[in-house]
């Protein structure tokens, strides 16, 4: 490993975004589509939710499918490389649930 590369860092920069984590946790619960998942995250603005659903698919990990009809529909999955990194983001979901019980006490 190239003296202050770290794979983690990376890993940890990129899915700090506005909610992209949380994204990609929804999504591992199943398909869905653009108003579902702003229903699923009221913090966020649309503009945000868009840029960030635009970010996770240039980087292979959500799929984007958009049906020719009107009005527009568009769903939103995760793909193979979301799926693998769903565990991981559920992991630090538990460890922050844990860190927010620590504080609490």
């Amino acid at each position: 490993m190239e003296k202050g590369y770290c794979p983690v860092d990376t890993f940890i920069n990129f899915v700090k975004g506005k909610r992209k984590a949380t994204i990609i946790l929804h999504l591992k619960q199943g398909t869905k589509r653009y108003k579902e998942l702003g229903q699923l995250l009221p913090d966020i603005s649309d503009r945000m939710l868009s840029k960030n659903l635009k970010e996770l698919e240039e980087a292979g990990i959500v799929n984007r499918k958009a049906y020719p009809i009107i009005p527009p529909k568009v769903e939103y999955s995760l793909t193979e490389l979301g799926d693998q990194i769903s565990p991981i983001l559920k992991a630090m979901l538990k460890g922050g649930r844990l860190f927010e019980k620590r504080m609490e006490e």
